[in-house]
Parts: structure tokens; sequence; C-alpha cells
């Protein structure tokens, strides 16, 4: 698909979303099994539903230790404990398995799923077959040129391209001319859009580099050996906060004067924002992700409710938080739901 054609609604719809939520920041990750969310944390349900209980799975492709998934799940949980729901969370990096855990939910009989299409075609026959046994499926986080060619009932993030073109016009007002755009999960959409976003639009230098974002030690070194072959580099773009925070750590140990801008958002990155050690990060709001794929779900199941008539994507994010405006959210980030 051609991602510098999209349509003019959406990119209308994101620009008044950024425009009115001018304070957000976001990620991408989590580990295999995660902790649950802690009982009352960021859990903003008036009461619990006295709906029938239902079961729904939450399948991602989460990596170890990439702290996004945290939040997300935790906005599932919320939304699962104010829906009465039984929620079943799973999650694998690697797009074979996350099909196996979506066929696991399938044979669980579940009343929903809701799933990453972060390799959307590695899931397309198993989507199918969920969709063949009447589980309605949610997508989130990746997929938003997929989701409706698989039948999926809704989507819930940020358009990637479209915020990857934000990002490179950011740089332009910054006075970037050379940047790196560090990709910590080769083949994911998601992520390549995000760069394939940063290039079209910003003026200077765009590179990719590809990492290994499961080996923290080689996403330094390989970001550190960059910043050394090319001392022209003035910007390091990561996709994710724990590698916004790693490339920090490769400036550094290179002696080299770039700075450092993310996609994605946590606790530890609104803090580096606060202190000046990260310029800026866009907010695609992963709590709010999975809050509203286990909802809607419900949603559905109880009411025959589905947001953007099936047609277009229900848009979480991108915002920007810098240090002019990251005080606003650093209070929900102390609670672990920003």
């Amino acid at each position: 698909m051609d991602r510098t054609s999209r349509p003019r609604s959406r990119r209308f719809a994101l620009a008044a979303a950024a425009a009115a939520a001018a304070l957000i920041v976001t990620g991408c990750s989590s580990d295999s099994g995660g902790k649950k969310a802690e009982e009352g944390t960021g859990n903003a349900s008036a009461g619990k539903a006295d709906t029938p209980r239902m079961k729904i799975a939450m399948i991602t492709h989460a990596a170890p230790g990439d702290t996004f998934w945290d939040l997300v799940r935790k906005g599932a949980e919320t939304a699962a404990a104010k829906d009465n729901v039984e929620l079943v969370y799973s999650n694998n990096p690697d797009s074979a398995k996350q099909a196996n855990l979506v066929q696991n939910a399938i044979d669980q009989k579940v009343d929903g799923i809701a799933v990453t299409l972060s390799k959307p075609d590695a899931m397309k026959s198993v989507v199918a077959k969920a969709e063949k046994a009447g589980i309605p499926v949610v997508g989130l986080n990746g997929g938003i040129d997929d989701w409706k060619e698989q039948g999926l009932l809704e989507y819930f993030g940020q358009d990637e391209f479209v915020a990857g073109e934000a990002f490179g016009e950011k740089l332009n007002e910054l006075g970037s001319k050379n940047n790196i755009c560090v990709i910590h999960e080769q083949g994911s959409v998601s992520l390549e859009a995000r760069c394939a976003g940063v290039k079209k639009t910003f003026k200077g230098k765009t590179t990719t580099l590809n990492v290994n974002g499961t080996n923290m030690p080689s996403v330094k070194s390989t970001i550190n050996a960059k910043l050394k072959q090319d001392t022209s580099i003035d910007y390091v773009v990561t996709l994710g906060a724990p590698f916004a925070l790693t490339a920090v750590q490769s400036v550094d140990d290179a002696g080299s004067k770039a700075k450092v801008a993310t996609f994605d958002l946590n606790k530890e990155m609104v803090k580096a924002v606060e202190d000046g050690d990260i310029e800026f990060a866009v907010d695609q709001q992963p709590y709010l992700q999975g809050y509203l794929s286990v909802d809607s779900l419900w949603l559905y199941k109880t009411n025959g409710n589905f947001s953007g008539g099936g047609q277009e994507p229900v848009l979480t994010g991108p915002a920007f938080v810098d240090k002019e405006n990251v005080a606003d959210i650093a209070k929900f980030a102390a609670k672990g739901t920003r």
C-alpha cells in the first residue's frame, strides 16, 4: 500500500486530535507475562457492570522489557474490571507464535478478541478463523492499514505514518539536518511507517538504523558505532521509550552532540523530558488503547455498539510532549497510566 497517499479525512481527524490534546505521549511493547495492574490504580470506573460475565482475550506482539505494553495491559484490566470481564492477556513478538496465541483464544471460545497486527500477513489466516467462529475481533496499536481488509470490527491507535510526518516537521522546526531513525523490530509495519513518515517531511537526511530490540546492550553499541561513524548526526530518533533512554547513554559514550527524541512515553521518559535528557516524545496513549479495546468488545456484545461506523479508526494520538507541557501529564505518569 502506498503510505504517501492517506485519506484526507484521516489526516484532518488526526491533526484535530493532536491540536486538542497537545499534551500526550506513547509507546509499544511488554513482557510475556506482564504484571497485573494494581487494584484501584488508574481505575476510572464508577462501579461494576451487572451484565453477564464474559471472557475477552487480548493478544499483542509485546517483547520482553518494553514498558509500553504495561500501560496497554493496565488500561485493558481497568476496563475489564468495570465491565465484569475476565481478561486473558498473552503476547509474543514472534508473529507465528502470536498467531498461535490467537488460535488458543479461539479454542477457548472467548467472547471477543483484541489483537495487534504488527505483521498483518502473519495474522490474516487466524483472524479469519476467529471471525468464522463468530468471535468479534478488534485491532489496536498495529495494523491501521490492514484492519478493515481483515474484517476487524474496530481499530484503536495512532496513524503511525502521519505521526512520523508530524515528527519530521518538528525536527525541521528545531533546526535538525541529519538524523538516524532507530527501528527496534524489523518487519513491524508500525515502526517502519514511523520512519517513513519522518523521512517524507524531514528536509534533511534521515537514515534508518535497524537494531535488535530484545538485546539492549546491542542497541546501545549499534547506536554508539553509528554516531562515531557520522559525527554530523544531530538527532537520534527512537521508536520506544526504553530505546530513547538507551540512546542517551550511546550519545554520551560516543562523545556526540546529538539530541534524542522519541515516540512513546513511560514514567521514566516523563522525568527524562523534565530533566532535558530527551527533547520531546510523541504520545499515542497506550492505556487508552487497551481500555477502549476491551470496553468496545463489551459494548458490542451487550448493546451492539461500535465506533467509527466500521470505516474509520479511533485515533488515540499523536501529540507532542516536551519541557513546556510535560508537567501536565506527570501526575498521570506517576500513577502508571501514561
